[in-house]
């Protein structure tokens, strides 16, 4: 059965707490986009010239031409841009974003970049958009980037961005097995696991946002005091979240031929200086924090609903709506997805499927609750799960007289509503119960058989909190 694909949760209101070194209170990490030779260009072998990220916004492909402006635009940012932001940033941990024959036409600056001890990750082959690449085209250009950029930089990359990618780039840079991690996703603040095939991949997601990239898009900086301001801000709400418990990860990009533009790199540079003001920030490249986050949350295997068959599925949520397994075998036809694979997405699906039923179909699944206190509860004959959840409430220890008042209720209760009585009990204790009774008996047949609906979807998140997540 086909799945949705996207996660629309992640790890939700509750994030993991990072322990970055230190006891930091942010992770800061700068990437440096090293994409000039490797863009679009005849000379390259491509059909037309580049027309993205440039001083020229707007601009448009030149079929068969070489386009001298934009060949200049980039070639700035490998002869000027890049030194300076070398200079600036030659005693931080950044990583670079190498674009294999970007660096194989810039020996000096790879040189650089080494001797200044940069991680050097891999930009792909080209500087080129791969979204009707067919898969093997971009298995094959991946593979010919990682050739290259070990060939040239002399160790294979550990790092692994296109950016210009395909539904398909994240999978096959997982496939090939090499990366400790992949940043071709916008989703998060933090790292994150997904499976690919038969291994985990780390996900450490870059920005769009916190990125010199708005200098060259209609919707972007127009002033570098623009830039600095939104990185200050964006540092700052992220530094606020980390002293109150939750710190985060905040990626900067950059580009030699945009914030290397004197115009623009003195506000870098007060940025740089914003964050040097901060005590608990740890600067590091992707690649450092890929490996504490491989040993300090390392990937842990478990029960994904979404992706369970359907005998597995029942057999799992079968009896949480109360000896109704149809309503489990329903829930999974449903358009499941990773947001499901929780106790709160589970719940989810199960209880459209319970209010979406007919009245008869919902009067069964009351009618299948037993009594509170009642026979099959003396005959030891209740569900695993309702015994335990009555004697939680302490209604396994009953005095006779408490017991006698239960059976007067339970009886008179039946035979006006035609359903047990269903309370969850978990949310109250012998006395309380008892008062609810007394005064949920007084209601008429309609409100009394949407309580106990309401009743019934409540216990079973409690049994699903039991088996999942929340």
């Amino acid at each position: 059965m086909q799945r949705y694909p996207r996660d629309m949760i992640g790890y939700g209101a509750n994030p993991p707490d990072p322990q970055w070194p230190g006891g930091a209170k942010i992770a800061l990490q700068i990437v440096l986009n090293y994409e000039e030779g490797g863009e679009n260009c005849v000379l390259h072998g491509d059909a037309a010239s580049e027309a993205f990220l440039s001083e020229i916004v707007g601009a448009a492909p030149w079929p068969g031409q070489r386009h001298w402006n934009m060949e200049s635009i980039y070639e700035y940012g490998a002869r000027a841009g890049f030194w300076r932001l070398h200079r600036l940033m030659a005693d931080l941990p950044v990583t670079v974003y190498g674009v294999a024959t970007a660096l194989a036409r810039s020996p000096e600056q790879v040189a650089a970049m080494k001797s200044a001890g940069w991680e050097i990750a891999s930009h792909g082959l080209k500087w080129i958009e791969y979204k009707d690449a067919t898969e093997d085209a971009e298995r094959a250009d991946m593979a010919e980037a990682i050739r290259l950029h070990t060939e040239v930089v002399g160790e294979r990359p550990r790092g692994w961005y296109t950016g210009r990618c395909s539904e398909n780039t994240v999978r096959l840079a997982g496939e090939e097995g090499g990366f400790a991690y992949v940043a071709d996703a916008y989703d998060d603040d933090l790292p994150y696991w997904t499976r690919t095939g038969d291994r985990d991949q780390l996900i450490v997601p870059y920005t769009l946002d916190a990125n010199d990239m708005r200098f060259a898009t209609p919707q972007g900086f127009n002033s570098g005091d623009q830039f600095c301001a939104y990185l200050c801000d964006s540092f700052d709400a992220l530094y606020a979240e980390g002293m109150g418990g939750a710190p985060k990860m905040m990626s900067v990009g950059l580009h030699c031929r945009l914030v290397g533009r004197p115009g623009r790199v003195r506000a870098l540079e007060r940025f740089l200086d914003h964050v040097r003001g901060h005590s608990d920030v740890w600067f590091a490249t992707r690649l450092q924090i890929a490996r504490h986050w491989a040993e300090t949350h390392p990937p842990v295997a478990r029960v994904r609903p979404s992706e369970m068959a359907l005998e597995a599925f029942v057999s799992a949520y079968g009896g949480v709506f109360e000896h109704s397994p149809w309503i489990a075998e329903r829930a999974h036809a449903l358009e499941l997805g990773p947001a499901h694979d929780t106790a709160v997405g589970v719940r989810s699906a199960l209880a459209r499927v319970f209010r979406s039923a007919t009245a008869e179909e919902r009067l069964g699944v009351l009618r299948a609750h037993p009594d509170l206190a009642g026979k099959l509860a003396a005959a030891k004959r209740l569900t695993a799960e309702s015994s335990a959840e009555q004697a939680g409430a302490g209604l396994d220890a009953l005095t006779d007289e408490e017991r006698h008042t239960f059976t007067e209720l339970n009886k008179a209760y039946t035979d006006k509503f035609g359903f047990p009585f269903i309370i969850a009990v978990r949310d109250h204790d012998k006395a309380s119960i008892l008062k609810a009774f007394q005064w949920r008996i007084g209601n008429e047949a309609e409100a009394e058989f949407a309580e106990a609906c309401r009743q019934v979807e409540r216990i079973a998140e409690f049994r699903l909190r039991d088996l999942l997540p929340s």
